[in-house]
């Protein structure tokens, strides 16, 4: 009997120290295991093309430029002896009561306003400009030679030589096919060749985009 019981003793004995093993194995095998790493919550090497913000539009008021002949409306809030309407005289000069003789030509209207402000400012307390173009007239192109309609017509949008000639009625019937316009850059004059019967053929690819100030000639 003392012998059964001594056997059985040692076998729980043995199997506690067994459980006691497994479960040490298990244990150190999770403080083995490495922890996950955090996931930043920004990447700091994030490309540049996914963090860039769009441009916002472009504000045609910063773009146009005034020219001569222009109409503007000038208004001064509050102030309606100095709000008036004029035109851009052929000196690049307009006449505001007060100030007199103000250069505006090659300004935008923001800039014209913010030049009005510190102007009036010697007049009035805290002045607010607005200065709006009523009328854009300085955008011309002008048509010689053997055209239909020759003279100056106004270029208030994007247009190009052959949607101009259209727009005109076209060609005279002695006209050649060796047509060019003049242009200036920089203050330099070059001459642009024009092909009108290329140009019917459907072949558009060197139709030319016009700008205030070219001649078309149609020798």
């Amino acid at each position: 009997m003392k012998t059964v019981i001594k056997l059985a003793f040692v076998a729980l004995f043995a199997l506690g120290m067994a459980s006691a093993q497994e479960n040490q194995g298990f244990s150190s095998s999770k403080k083995s295991s490495p922890a996950p790493k955090e996931v930043a919550s920004s990447d700091a090497n994030a490309p540049a093309a996914a963090q860039s913000v769009p441009e916002p539009p472009v504000d045609e008021a910063d773009v146009y430029r005034i020219g001569i002949e222009d109409d503007l409306q000038v208004s001064v809030w509050r102030e309606p002896e100095l709000s008036v309407q004029v035109t851009v005289r052929p000196d690049g000069m307009i006449t505001m009561p007060l100030l007199n003789d103000i250069k505006v030509t090659g300004l935008t209207t923001k800039e014209l306003q913010a030049q009005l402000i510190e102007k009036l400012k010697a007049y009035v307390t805290e002045p607010q400009v607005t200065v709006i173009v009523r009328g854009i007239k300085s955008r011309k192109v002008y048509l010689m030679g053997q055209v239909t309609h020759p003279g100056a017509v106004q270029l208030n949008s994007r247009k190009t030589v052959l949607q101009l000639l259209a727009e005109v009625g076209g060609l005279g019937p002695f006209a050649k096919d060796n047509m060019y316009v003049l242009r200036t850059e920089n203050g330099q004059s070059k001459k642009i060749p024009f092909s009108y019967k290329k140009m019917l053929k459907g072949d558009m690819k060197d139709d030319i985009v016009l700008q205030p100030g070219d001649v078309i000639v149609a020798p």
